[in-house]
């Protein structure tokens, strides 16, 4: 199977195909494919991921193809008009439930228009005057509850990560060095990785990242490798206990 992602597929010495960051670093796209299996691998191809996308649109107008000189997008590719609110609305039938809105000590700060509309690092459209910005920290669906908080409460250099596959052929020996990347776009951070189990393992990264979005992608890479990745379950805040880093890591 041919795709139009920007990544490359590389085969090693011993002859088995490893997923690799395309050429052109601002278009790479392998950070969403960090949940291909090995042997799927074996049989996609992606042949843009050798070409920069102004080659791609010089390809494009030589075939003479409508796409040539298609504006970029910087919204979600599948969602009409690109607010994914809307989607939830029409394909899941969600209907906006106002709630509170609190500080970090807990403190109420205002009422939201429903926990759905808001993503963690989220800023604007919050609705709250504090005399410094705020930024969503925490979403607890359950409770309808949006919690506020600096920005340096969104720091975080441990979280861990559940339902973590690898494409790579072999799953590094524990704990192993990685570079992590918690969102499209975002730089990659040096990191330790270690297993906990149960396709779970802590991430401590050497440097705080910022907004680790739990439900969010965390992938792991070895220079222009993909070795694979899993979806952020815990961060946990700069000046945590060691009590509740056992916490975390212990949690299931």
């Amino acid at each position: 199977m041919a795709t139009g992602h920007y990544a490359r597929r590389i085969v090693g010495e011993d002859g088995r195909a490893r997923l690799a960051r395309a050429r052109d670093e601002d278009k790479d796209q392998t950070y969403f494919l960090y949940g291909l299996r090995a042997d799927q691998l074996e049989h996609a191809r992606f042949p843009l991921g050798e070409l920069t996308k102004p080659e791609v649109r010089a390809v494009a107008r030589s075939l003479g193809l409508a796409t040539a000189d298609k504006p970029e997008s910087q919204e979600i590719c599948f969602v009409p008009g690109g607010d994914y609110r809307d989607a939830l609305r029409e394909r899941a039938g969600w209907r906006p439930t106002p709630g509170p809105g609190v500080d970090a000590d807990g403190t109420s700060v205002g009422e939201h228009s429903g926990s759905a509309g808001y993503t963690v690092g989220q800023r604007k459209g919050l609705g709250v005057a504090l005399g410094e910005p705020r930024y969503v920290s925490r979403i607890d669906p359950l409770s309808n509850t949006i919690q506020l908080g600096r920005r340096e409460d969104l720091e975080t250099r441990t979280f861990t990560i559940e339902r973590a596959s690898f494409v790579a052929p072999d799953v590094p020996a524990s704990p192993f060095r990685a570079e992590v990347r918690i969102r499209h776009r975002a730089p990659t951070v040096p990191a330790t990785v270690r297993p906990l189990g149960e396709r779970r393992w802590a991430v401590e990264t050497d440097m705080p990242v910022w907004a680790a979005a739990p439900g969010q992608a965390a992938v792991l890479y070895d220079g222009d490798e993909v070795l694979g990745g899993g979806r952020i379950e815990h961060p946990l805040a700069i000046g945590s206990t060691t009590n509740e880093r056992e916490l975390v890591a212990s949690s299931s």
